[in-house]
């Protein structure tokens, strides 16, 4: 990771507040690369005068915006069909579960993409179910800027504030998206004890 932010720390200083989008993107579609580092090291940055702050947020937002972009392509590409042909080949998965799950989205799409976009750990996933659903492009990149700019605010002006310090905003954020990530490993638990549950009563009639 130290190498990661190193490499940002250069495209960000050499390449000016477009770096801060090119980064931005790349955390956005590689989700092991956290934004809440990424970002708030775009704030600090900005507060030693490489570039404005205006510039920063407004860059990381298209970053983020051409990221999602990818992954929701991605998503489209795919297709729910091909998705509920590989969860009938996986153990413990149904194709049921995909359609009803891609049903969800599409009852509560805008909803779910604007406040995934805030969601440590949800924030790029999001997106693949919204090109599955075929959620319409511009509605998607209406929400998807909406809840980008906020996020890369709050963290951005976060960075910028703290200056040397930046890297305090991931001691607060980083343990968010960890309760996050083991609420959808629970999640998933609850997902194959049911279907684990289910299989035992048909093999017992």
């Amino acid at each position: 990771m130290e190498a990661v932010l190193d490499w940002v720390v250069l495209v960000m200083r050499t390449v000016g507040s477009p770096g801060v989008g090119l980064a931005t993107a790349v955390e956005t579609v590689f989700p092991p690369v956290p934004s809440e580092l990424v970002l708030p090291l775009a704030g600090y940055t900005a507060s030693q005068g490489h570039y404005s702050l205006v510039a920063a947020i407004a860059w990381a937002t298209v970053g983020s915006l051409l990221g999602a972009l990818l992954l929701y392509w991605l998503g489209a590409a795919w297709g729910l069909e091909r998705i509920c042909a590989l969860a009938d080949r996986i153990p413990l998965m149904d194709a049921d579960d995909v359609r009803r799950a891609v049903a969800w989205f599409g009852r509560h799409g805008r909803t779910a993409v604007f406040v995934g976009r805030l969601v440590p750990g949800v924030r790029s996933l999001i997106s693949i179910p919204a090109g599955i659903d075929r959620m319409p492009l511009l509605r998607f990149c209406v929400f998807t800027t909406a809840g980008s700019l906020v996020w890369n605010a709050a963290l951005i002006l976060a960075g910028y504030e703290l200056g040397e310090q930046w890297h305090v905003v991931e001691g607060y954020v980083g343990p968010a998206s960890n309760v996050v990530w083991v609420l959808l490993g629970i999640a998933l638990l609850v997902v194959v004890a049911r279907r684990l549950r289910h299989r035992l009563n048909q093999s017992e009639r």
